[in-house]
């Protein structure tokens, strides 16, 4: 068959070619000793000193793309973390580069979701690079740390102020030709545009004294709160607050906003695929703003860390002490400078995923201090279900246990009818690629930050051999003693905690989530279900038939009426 292109098809013809060449590779393999490493194709990146005038140190990316919008960092970037679209990116450490110097991307540097220059197929492509820069820390625990500040941007690299990015550059490249091909960066990315007050939605930004001792550097904890439908013209009110865990975000909380939503961009693929009961924020915020709502404040967080955008609310060995910096520090904050109520039985928290895991370890851990969680799909509170293995007993991430000689993969993504989306070997590549030592920033990485142990060489240790998958059973013993295995810290802690968590549990997730949560929800149910003297008395709901990762059984503005009701029902009679 003869295939005739039409003028401007070239850009379309490569993506069909790209994404059949992607989709022909099983294992997502980086580079080893073959062809594809020996590639004459090379890149050369440099940056003026009229940009910047010092050495640098960070992360070089190469990003390739056949379309030039989005620009191709962008491109690649949600490629990568939404693990639907294939946008190839390389990258290598740098190390004090000095302005006219070059950084080198050739055959040898890994690649997403391909393994190596070599491997890109023949075409017209859009090429663009970006530096993203590192700080150095000098840490209290004697360690120094290069990585990535966080400048409230949520740990996004294609997107951080201060990085320097070149202008995309359209080629065409063909691996089986050598040739090296020279980018400057031209430009440094501008600062992030705080959304503005309004009088519902107010953000706060404070230094906390506890993070910036640990780092050695100035680090900040940040707020949006939703006050309700007349907070100014009632002064002498004091209300119960809802404090709403989430990845980072400058949004307000449930996503309220005063103007309709334009289209459905509010909700991602995944959550739409997820099913269950879902809202705008214009018609939350026509509910919030009704007559005879509940009259309560919404709380959200921002605490990036300089390895994943959200501290996951929790002390830690290698973010440092976040769980004390929340409680002792932001939410008196709040409580100073806002009229909410300060009674466990006034605060409450809700979350999904990361906020999931949040909202049940902050009542777990302070069951004296929080009034109740309303806990949808979290993240594994069981590490015997760490998604599809057991962090105790497998060998593995990659392998199913017991399978012998040409064992299935393990998936690490699956959409609710099963089909899957990524294997734990794929997104451990992309997170290799995204960066070493556990900064790429991304998910797998953010766990060995908020639950590990510190390496001898300052760095997280993890969990799992990103190239290999070989599991290091001591990094799951560390992560359970240390309380982060949530069912075992609630079974071992039942008789202290217990008596203040009755009635405190509700939690929530679809049959199919996209991330294998609910086995490990399933683990910590027959716990809780089992306990006696006192009997937990909470709520474990499941979503059936399909539902995914996202799923809830009632609105936002209905969990607030069920909230708000029960802390109504838990006030003490004068108030």
């Amino acid at each position: 068959m003869t295939t005739r292109m039409r003028p401007g098809t070239v850009g379309m013809a490569c993506a069909v070619t790209l994404a059949l060449s992607l989709a022909a590779s099983v294992a997502c393999a980086p580079p080893g000793d073959s062809a594809a490493t020996r590639t004459g194709l090379r890149f050369q990146v440099s940056f003026p000193d009229s940009l910047r005038s010092e050495p640098l140190t960070g992360r070089m990316f190469l990003t390739i793309s056949p379309d030039s919008q989005p620009e191709p960092r962008i491109a690649a970037y949600n490629s990568a973390r939404q693990r639907i679209a294939r946008t190839p990116f390389f990258a290598a450490d740098i190390d004090q580069l000095q302005p006219g110097e070059s950084a080198v991307i050739d055959g040898t540097t890994t690649g997403y979701p391909i393994g190596s220059l070599g491997d890109l197929p023949p075409g017209d492509y859009y090429v663009q690079a970006l530096l993203n820069v590192y700080t150095r820390f000098e840490r209290s625990d004697g360690h120094t740390l290069w990585a990535h500040m966080d400048r409230w941007e949520g740990q996004r690299w294609a997107f951080s102020p201060g990085n320097l990015v070149s202008e995309p550059t359209r080629l065409h490249l063909d691996p089986a030709q050598p040739r090296t091909v020279s980018l400057e960066l031209s430009r440094i990315l501008p600062p992030i545009q705080v959304p503005p007050d309004t009088r519902y939605v107010k953000r706060v930004k404070i230094q906390s004294e506890r993070l910036s001792k640990f780092w050695g550097h100035p680090f900040y904890l940040g707020a949006t709160v939703l006050l309700p439908e007349g907070y100014d013209a009632h002064p002498g009110l004091r209300y119960p607050v809802i404090y709403v865990q989430n990845h980072f975000s400058l949004d307000a909380p449930f996503g309220f906003q005063t103007e309709p939503d334009t289209g459905q961009a509010l909700f991602s693929r995944m959550r739409q695929e997820a099913g269950g009961k879902r809202e705008t924020g214009y018609e939350f915020y026509r509910s919030w703003s009704s007559p005879g709502f509940p009259q309560v404040i919404a709380v959200t967080f921002q605490h990036p860390t300089p390895f994943f955008d959200d501290s996951y609310a929790t002390n830690s060995a290698n973010n440092g002490p976040y769980g004390d910096a929340l409680l002792e520090e932001l939410i008196p904050y709040l409580e100073d400078h806002f009229r909410m109520i300060r009674e466990p039985y006034a605060r409450v928290l809700t979350g999904g995923s990361t906020g999931g895991w949040e909202s049940l370890a902050l009542q777990a851990y302070h069951p004296e201090f929080f009034g109740g969680t309303w806990t949808f799909y979290p993240d594994p509170v069981d590490f015997r279900q760490y998604q599809l293995f057991d962090a105790y007993e497998d060998t593995s991430a990659f392998y199913v246990a017991g399978a012998g000689y040409g064992a299935p993969e393990r998936m690490f993504q699956r959409s609710p009818d099963g089909q899957p989306v990524a294997t734990v070997r794929q997104i451990s590549q992309m997170e290799m690629v995204s960066g070493t030592h556990g900064r790429s920033g991304a998910q797998i990485d953010a766990w060995n930050a908020a639950y590990g142990p510190v390496g001898e060489d300052g760095y997280p240790r993890r969990l799992w051999n990103l190239r290999s998958g070989s599991l290091d059973n001591t990094v799951a013993e560390y992560m359970r003693d240390h309380g982060y295995d949530l069912r075992h810290y609630v079974a071992e802690n039942w008789q202290r905690i217990g008596p203040d968590l009755v009635g405190k549990i509700h939690v929530y997730c679809g049959d199919m989530d996209h991330f294998y949560l609910p086995l490990a929800v399933y683990l910590l149910e027959d716990f809780l279900e089992s306990t006696k003297s006192p009997y937990y008395d909470g709520e474990f709901v499941y979503g059936r038939p399909m539902k995914g990762h996202g799923w809830q059984p009632m609105t936002n503005a209905n969990l607030v009426r069920t909230m708000a009701g029960f802390m109504a029902d838990h006030a003490p009679a004068e108030e």
